[in-house]
């Protein structure tokens, strides 16, 4: 497996398992399959409400807990100094584990949200520092920052994110951010990554998916890590499970990278970091 090396110099695998809607029985067998079948990145949140069901499937696995990178987040409405530490310690209960290998703040704080949005993400931001100097996260990072956060951030921040985690697949992958965060040497990583199954049926994807005789899903997962993007596709399905790590046998061509960049906009989630939760 390909890895990236963050810039506190940490190894990340290049493609890891998803486990969003993963829940309960189902959450533990999917994880548990998914590092059976060589995946060592596993991705969970607060939020997925399914923290425990994954510590039970890395444990399950066999494996051990150093070959494992586990990531969780920290859910938008507890943002601030102290319920950050607060909450931390809960996914480290819920998970079964001593430290998390990556803590991502989940959605910035924004001006309809917070009074002031820049000081609630930069004290939370202060609480993971520390956290991390603590040895309870290995890796801290952010999720679903526009370059505005990022800037105000920078502002008080003595780490720079490790990662930033935003929606990236063909039809809509956020170059001018890709390359905003590719410059401060944080690493991205790509949810969605098959743009809630819009990209199945696509033309332009089902022809590059036969040349190589591959799955549609597979073409967009080796075009996201060609960009040198995390993938985290997720699914319950072992076969599927299976064939999303199967990736790197084949290799797509300069000009199909340009045909799928160029790609119209399709499944796009119509959640903006800016303005949560609403949609437009």
């Amino acid at each position: 497996m390909k890895e990236l090396i963050l810039n506190d110099a940490n190894k990340i695998p290049i493609v890891g398992f998803g486990t969003y809607q993963s829940l309960e029985e189902e959450g533990i067998e999917s994880v548990d399959c998914a590092i059976s079948n060589g995946y060592r990145l596993i991705d969970t949140a607060a939020f997925y409400n399914n923290e425990v069901a994954v510590g039970k499937g890395i444990k399950a696995s066999g494996i051990n807990r150093e070959e494992i990178f586990v990531t969780t987040k920290l859910w938008r409405e507890n943002l601030g100094y102290e319920v950050t530490k607060t909450e931390l310690e809960k996914s480290l209960n819920r998970l079964n584990l001593d430290y998390i290998d990556l803590y991502l703040i989940h959605w910035p704080a924004n001006a309809k949200n917070y009074n002031n949005w820049q000081k609630t993400n930069a004290e939370t931001w202060r609480a993971m520092e520390e956290l991390q100097a603590d040895g309870k996260i290995k890796s801290i990072g952010v999720s679903n920052f526009f370059q505005e956060h990022l800037d105000a951030l920078f502002q008080t921040a003595k780490v720079i994110p490790s990662i930033n985690q935003i929606e990236f697949h063909p039809g809509y992958w956020q170059p001018e951010l890709v390359e905003y965060c590719k410059k401060q040497n944080i690493v991205v990583e790509s949810w969605s990554p098959l743009a809630r199954g819009k990209v199945f049926g696509n033309e332009v994807l089902e022809a590059i998916s036969k040349k190589h005789n591959k799955s549609a899903s597979q073409v967009c997962l080796r075009w996201i890590i060609q960009h040198d993007v995390i993938a985290i596709p997720k699914s319950t399905s072992p076969k599927r499970i299976v064939e999303n790590i199967n990736l790197f046998d084949f290799e797509l061509s300069a000009e199909e990278m340009k045909q799928i960049n160029n790609l119209p906009k399709m499944g796009f989630s119509g959640e903006l970091p800016n303005t949560w939760p609403d949609k437009f």
